[in-house]
Order: C-alpha cells, then structure tokens, then sequence
C-alpha cells in the first residue's frame, strides 16, 4: 500500500516522497489511519518500526486541515537525543508547510526554549524535567494543547520520570487525542494507559517482545578480561564495519572509546556526563562517517537514529531484559537489516539466559577463530607485542619490574613505598 492511500495531506505526501519511504512499515499502515479518524491510540511496536512517523504524520495532516496559531502538540521523550531526533524527524515531514517545532530538553539554556513557547511554535517535544522547569513561569501555558504524545513510555517509566509525567499532566488541558507508543507493554505502562486515554484503539504487532525481523543475532561467549581485546579484533578484521557499541556504565564509555582511538578505531562516546554540544558533535561524526564507532550507555541512545546502521555490539549483556531489544533495535530500522553482537562473560550467563526467554529462542553462539581467549593473551593498553616487550625491558633497567617503588626522604635515605591499589570508582562517578 503507497502511501497516498492513506490519505493524507498532499504536502505530507510530498514531503515523504522526498524521503524516499516507498510505502508505509506496519506500525504506520495501521496507525495512522485510525488517528485520523480522531482516535486515541495504544501502540506496542520494537524500537526502529517507524513509529515516530506513525504519530507525527497524522497530527501533521490535522494542522494543516485546521490552521491555528498556539502550539498544538506537546510529544513528551524521555532524552534530549531522542526529543532531537523526533524534531529532526518533524522537519523532514514538514518541509513543504509553515508548521514549526522546537524541542525543550536539558543539557542547554532555558532562554532559546522560552522564545519557543513565547511565539508558539506548533508542536513541542520536550523531556518531562526540563518541561515542568518551564512550567513554573506563566509563558509556558499551553492552554491550546489538543494532542499529547508519550513516545518510548516504557523506557521513561524505567527512568522513573512517571511522577513527572503526571504533575505536566496537570498542568495541561486535557488533549482532543492522545497517543502512546512504547516498545514493550508491561503492567505499569498499561495502568497510566487507563488513566489518559479515552477508548483507545489498540496496536500490538508483537505479542512477544521481540527485535525487528531483520536483525541477525549472536552471541560470543569470552571472559570479561578479553572483551576489548576481541571487540578490536571484530573491528579490525572487518567483521565490523560502523558500530554503536553499548557499555553499562559512563566509566566504562570512555575507557573503551580511548582503547579503540589508541588501536587506530576512530571512536567517539556518548553519555550523561557529556555537554549537550559534545553528544550532539559525537552523534553528528558518526553518522557522518568520521568516526567507526559510538560508545553510548543505554539512556543517553535514546534517540540515536543512524541511515543503514549495519551492526550494534553489547560490550556488557544488560541486566534488564527489555534493554536488549532496545539496543539491538537501533540497527535493522524501518525494514533494514542489520546484526546484533554480544559479548557475554560467564558471571554474564544469567542475564541472557533472562534475555533469551523474553525473546523466546536461543541465540546462536560464536566463536571467533584464530582469536586467543586466554586472559592476558594480549599486551594491555593498545600497545603493539614489540612496545609491550620494549617497556618491560626498560622497566627492569629502572628497577621496576622485581620491588617496590623506592624515593629518598629529606635524609637522603631510602625507604620502600608499596604501590597503591586503585580501586573502581564508585556509583556516583560513573
């Protein structure tokens, strides 16, 4: 089915044609039709169908069917990557209209935000945080509000924005429609369902969640000592062309991103401890094609949205379930297709086994041949055999290698220091 059939504004028509999206996924042949005819809607579907579309497409055709001045829309995201890229998506659809968005989120200034709300811009994306910082001022009334979107309701729930999520809810009209789309539907997504939408037409192209069709998934089994070594040999066979590579923590981002650059990986990462203007510039060079790989911890992913992504790697196998397909949803988006690799340590065996449980099949396992997964096979710190040999040599020349660090006191005489042991950092400065 083109999309001309689904009746939609020929400017909207237009612009998708621009697009080159030839007809619609799923999600949008089943959505959109049921929006337009004024329905509410409770839509279940993996990360990368084209769901952002599925709302934007129809709140867009009613705009244009009935032209007003305030800002109409309010799509509620739950990271500013993801609210950019809903407004990126925004400006591709409505190119060929005089619609405007503008998204409000942390990380940067409130001043540009509040020119948005001063003018009334037609549609705001915004995180529920950063949008109740607004709401304490009398220019952020949004008194004209008639649809309201809660995109990946889930992952919001997860990062505990749920009493947010309410207190905007009472600082807005109650909207003439409401859609609410999340990858997976657990009981506490389906309770805030009953309390905001009104006999909602209901969506759920997977009854097991589930990646999209298109991803191949494996897994390597290796000790947590030899993951990075294997991650670079992936890379630098070729098994991996462009990846965006998941790690638990912010720490560990950016050792690895520092590991892959001192292997001649061009790498750049992605986190929370990041300037808004340092994750914009990492997302932009990689989906330039300036560097071969992002490092990216779940949340601060939301949102990446990269053309023809060929591969995701879990470094760390997540402990919540529903984090996988999330990842691994970030390649083989909107029909694509694309591979999923996981590098799983033994004390890791218990979460895939959750994982393969959620996703209802085992997933096939991997070794690499000729690859050493003997812990310490390799010289750490991205040095070459030759340097690594080099440095013990000079290191026994200096005394190092068989004692203590020794150093003179104000006496001139000498006393033995023991080196000290550096332990992990904790929660707080990851």
């Amino acid at each position: 089915m083109p999309f001309a059939a689904l009746k939609l504004h020929p400017t909207l028509v237009k612009s998708v044609a621009d697009l080159s999206f030839v007809r619609p996924t799923p999600i949008q042949s089943q959505a959109i039709p049921l929006a337009l005819e004024g329905r509410d809607l409770l839509a279940s579907a993996a990360t990368g169908s084209g769901k952002t579309a599925a709302f934007l497409l129809p709140i867009l055709h009613h705009m244009l069917e009935r032209p007003r001045g305030t800002t109409r829309a309010l799509v509620m995201a739950p990271t500013r990557e993801l609210a950019l890229q809903i407004l990126e998506n925004f400006n591709q659809l409505a190119r060929h209209t005089r619609l405007r968005a503008a998204a409000v989120h942390g990380g940067v200034g409130m001043r540009p935000q509040e020119a948005a709300f001063r003018k009334g811009v037609d549609l705001i994306v915004a995180t529920p945080g950063r949008l109740l910082d607004h709401f304490q001022y009398e220019y952020a009334s949004l008194s004209g509000l008639e649809y309201l979107v809660l995109d990946e309701a889930d992952r919001m729930l997860d990062m505990g924005f749920l009493p947010d999520i309410r207190r905007v809810l009472r600082h807005i009209p109650k909207p003439r429609q409401t859609f609410f789309f999340s990858a997976t539907m657990p009981p506490s997504i389906e309770a805030l369902t009953r309390e905001i939408l009104r006999t909602p037409a209901r969506i759920a192209l997977q009854r097991r969640a589930a990646p999209a069709e298109g991803v191949v998934q494996s897994v390597y089994p290796v000790p947590e000592g030899r993951k990075r070594a294997l991650l670079v040999e992936l890379l630098k066979r070729g098994d991996l062309k462009e990846a965006l590579v998941f790690t638990r923590t912010k720490h560990r981002a950016d050792q690895l991103a520092r590991l892959l650059n001192r292997n001649g990986i061009s790498a750049e990462r992605i986190h929370g401890n990041r300037s808004q203007n340092q994750r914009t510039k990492a997302l932009a060079g990689f989906k330039e094609g300036k560097f071969q790989v992002l490092v990216a911890t779940d949340v601060a992913a939301r949102g990446i949205d990269v053309e023809a992504l060929g591969h995701v790697v879990n470094f760390n196998v997540p402990t919540v379930p529903e984090d996988y397909i999330h990842r691994v949803g970030r390649t083989a988006r909107a029909d694509a297709t694309g591979e999923a690799f996981t590098l799983v340590a033994p004390e890791e065996e218990a979460n895939l086994e959750r994982i393969e449980r959620l996703v209802g099949s085992k997933l096939p396992r991997v070794r690499l041949q000729g690859f050493s997964y003997e812990v310490g096979a390799d010289p750490p710190r991205g040095r070459s055999p030759e340097a690594s040999r080099a440095k013990q040599i000079e290191n026994r020349g200096r005394g190092f290698a068989n004692g203590p660090q020794s150093s003179r006191d104000e006496s001139g005489a000498s006393s033995a220091r023991p080196r000290r042991r550096r332990f992990g950092r904790g929660p707080g400065r990851r």
